[in-house]
């Protein structure tokens, strides 16, 4: 298994176009999520959605709308939480307001 991680700066805002996350899983490969945190870069209050959608399905909230304070983080995942992402599915999340979250994402490689 191999380590990998991903950061994306300045979520969406739109909960019609939210950003996409996580990487592309291969065919006859999963990706284990070990770590996913949201953070607040901006001077006022924000809330952040994430979803997880398999392949082919509708999308589930892992979070909606969940509060961040200035400066603040949200650890989704992370500890005793994992998700097994296998081909197809992805990770989205979207912010309340433009450019105020990134997202940092941590996950390991297997067949």
């Amino acid at each position: 298994m191999a380590f990998k991680s991903k950061a994306v700066s300045s979520i969406s805002n739109s909960s019609g176009s939210p950003t996409t996350v996580s990487d592309t899983v291969s065919a006859s490969t999963t990706h284990v999520i070990v770590g996913l945190t949201v953070a607040n870069k901006s001077a006022a209050n924000i809330t952040a959605t994430v979803t997880f959608t398999k392949s082919g399905g509708s999308a589930i909230h892992l979070v909606k709308d969940a509060p961040i304070a200035v400066g603040g983080t949200l650890v989704l995942i992370g500890g005793d939480q994992k998700i097994v992402a296998e081909e197809g599915d992805l990770l989205k999340a979207y912010a309340s307001a433009a450019t105020a979250g990134d997202v940092i994402l941590s996950y390991l490689i297997g067949d």
